[in-house]
């Protein structure tokens, strides 16, 4: 019988939360950009401490860092792979 092989812990669902993750990290950056202003002695304080500066992106981006946590911690189902070698043996025996 063939022992078991030590896998790569992230499979291609993982990858995929971890860009949702980074994607979401990105948006939360791209919209805490920008406030300033072309004349020093003009202050845009509207612009500078907007609801979306202030508020919406920094909770994207612990989001962000929420997701990317999840794809990291998250393990194959050993469940379903238990199944689908018992099918497998149940296969092979009713063969024989």
């Amino acid at each position: 019988m063939e022992q078991n092989r030590s896998q790569f812990g992230f499979q291609p669902e993982n990858y995929k939360w971890l860009l949702i993750g980074l994607a979401i990290n990105i948006l939360g950056f791209i919209l805490m950009i920008g406030g300033s202003s072309d004349d020093p002695n003009i202050f845009k304080e509207d612009e500078l401490f907007s609801t979306v500066r202030i508020t919406i992106s920094p909770m994207l981006i612990v989001a962000g860092y929420v997701v990317i946590l999840f794809a990291i911690m998250k393990k194959k189902k050993v469940r379903s792979e238990l199944l689908i070698e018992k099918k497998k043996t149940i296969e092979t025996d009713s063969k024989k």
